[in-house]
């Protein structure tokens, strides 16, 4: 039987590095790659992060070039002159929203996946910590794996390991996984390019910092 061979989507972050990890576990490393994106972020540094990861795990990590993404949509994640918003509006995503990035993202990945006789596509995107963006939905990602079978007429599946975890669930599972260390303090999350722990301000911090102390708050009432 033939091994399945998988690409996961890699930014550097929390999730995504997380996913890799779990995607070694399911696939072997000999088994998966990894592709990043430089779409014009102002936290380039994530890519530097990603990259490092695959280096010292010895995982071949490709960084493909998608700087329309930043041409065509105003927001505070490509354009250093937008602050980030801090809360949520209750009637619009918030403005850290790239416009279109996840339905790119996997696009690219699977038009490369298939090149490279890959047929699993991992990504990280979560539903339960909703932050308001439409691409991170279950029914997105089911929607679009049925659309990339019929454009390439090829077998994707589309793992996304995190979709129904809050973010304690995400640390629990990196230290399952028994890289808890790796992924808090090699990672990087925060909107304002802070590796580790971050700036401690950003939404993104502040999700990543209230999952982590949840999760130490369980595995403490547990004795783990």
């Amino acid at each position: 039987m033939t091994e399945k061979k998988a690409l996961v989507v890699l930014s550097g972050g929390q999730d995504s590095t997380t996913c890799l990890f779990w995607a070694i576990g399911e696939f072997g490393k000999e088994n998966v790659a990894a592709v990043g994106f430089d779409y014009g972020q102002r936290h380039m540094a994530e890519l530097e992060c990603a990259a490092k990861i695959c280096g010292d795990l010895r995982v071949r990590f490709e960084v493909i070039s998608t700087p329309i993404i930043n041409e065509l949509s105003a927001n505070s994640l490509t354009r250093a002159d937008i602050p980030v918003e801090k809360e949520k509006p209750e009637d619009a995503p918030p403005n850290s929203f790239v416009e279109g990035r996840n339905l790119l993202f996997l696009s690219y990945a699977a038009i490369y996946a298939k090149t490279h006789g890959m047929t699993e596509l991992v990504t990280g995107v979560c539903e339960t910590d909703f932050s308001g963006y439409p691409d991170c939905r279950d029914i997105f990602v089911k929607s679009l794996n049925v659309t990339l079978n019929l454009a390439m007429d090829y077998r994707f599946v589309i793992h996304t390991p995190l979709m129904w975890l809050d973010k304690a669930d995400t640390w629990a599972l990196a230290d399952k996984l028994g890289v808890l260390d790796i992924i808090k303090k090699e990672t990087l999350t925060c909107y304002n390019g802070v590796k580790g722990d971050g700036c401690g301000d950003c939404p993104a911090c502040f999700l990543r910092r209230r999952g982590f102390d949840e999760y130490m708050k369980r595995k403490g009432n547990s004795d783990v």
